[in-house]
Formats: C-alpha cells, sequence, structure tokens
C-alpha cells in the first residue's frame, strides 16, 4: 500500500511565523510555489500560508499603489496575521488514497506533512498529477511490451 511518505516532496521551503508577508511572496515567486508552510521558532508545524491569502492580503491593483509601496506594505504585516492555522494535515503513514481522498472532496491543494508536530513534507496535486503522468508512461510501456506484432494495432504499425 502506498502511503503519503511515498509521494510526499521532503525538500519543503517553509518560513516562520514571524517572517513577513514580504518574505513569503518573494518565496513563493522563487520557488514558484503556491503554498507556504509555516513552522515557529521550533521547528513545529502552526499553519500554511497560500498565494491565495496573499491575494487577499493585497492592496487592489485598481487603487493605484505602484509595487514598491505594496512591498513596503507587505514588509510589514506578519505571517502569522494572514496564515491559515487550522489546516488539514497528514501523517508520512497516511494512506495515499485517504489523502488524494481529502484533496479532491475537500478541493484543498496542498496537505502539510506533519509526525510529532513537526513538519516533514508537503503532498500537494501536482504530486498527483505527476504521479498520474509517470503511471500512464508505464501503461503504455507496459502495451508495447505485450503487443505481439500484429498487424491489427496502430502501435505495430508505426
Amino acid at each position: 500500500m502506498l502511503t503519503t511518505r511515498d509521494l510526499m516532496t521532503e525538500d519543503i521551503i517553509a518560513l516562520r511565523d514571524s517572517d513577513s508577508l514580504l518574505e513569503a511572496q518573494k518565496a513563493m515567486e522563487q520557488a514558484r510555489i503556491r503554498h507556504l508552510p509555516i513552522v515557529d521558532a521550533a521547528g513545529a508545524f502552526v499553519g500554511l500560508l497560500t498565494h491565495r491569502d496573499l491575494l487577499a492580503a493585497s492592496v487592489s491593483r485598481l487603487a493605484d499603489i505602484d509595487q514598491a509601496t505594496q512591498e513596503e506594505i507587505y514588509g510589514g504585516i506578519p505571517i502569522h496575521e494572514v496564515m491559515r492555522a487550522d489546516v488539514a494535515m497528514a501523517t508520512p503513514e497516511l494512506p495515499l488514497r485517504q489523502a488524494a481522498e481529502v484533496l479532491l472532496t475537500q478541493k484543498y491543494g496542498c496537505l502539510p506533512v506533519v509526525e510529532s508536530g513537526k513538519l516533514v513534507g508537503i503532498l500537494t496535486a501536482s504530486d498527483f498529477i505527476r504521479l498520474s503522468l509517470d503511471l500512464m508512461d508505464a501503461l503504455e510501456a507496459n502495451e508495447k511490451l505485450d503487443c505481439q506484432g500484429c498487424q491489427d494495432c496502430q502501435d505495430c504499425q508505426d
């Protein structure tokens, strides 16, 4: 049985709850991620900041505020004021199917993976897309191995 540990990303980018929204925005942009786990000074998982949370905290572009002013505003807001603390989490041993069902039914983009209070990974919808692509590649490779060189299928004629 596959577990969350088998698919989760362990090389995690996380920030502290005392860091600013500007630091979070820059980290998300540089790493091209939409979910940022938040930990306290001891490394315990305390919440999650999403790209959507950042957008909700930003001043509308319609307000005619320049980028420097927006960055100044973000620089003065600590993450703990905007992050979500009541977040669904997974354990490394959670069956992968259960994790997928939570992501799908709850429409979550990720599940932080926590063990003994410490953040050990993150499981995202992108991880499942990557798994799906790998499985499709394996199925296609298996189909080609099963092919006996008949003239009836398109794969044999290519």
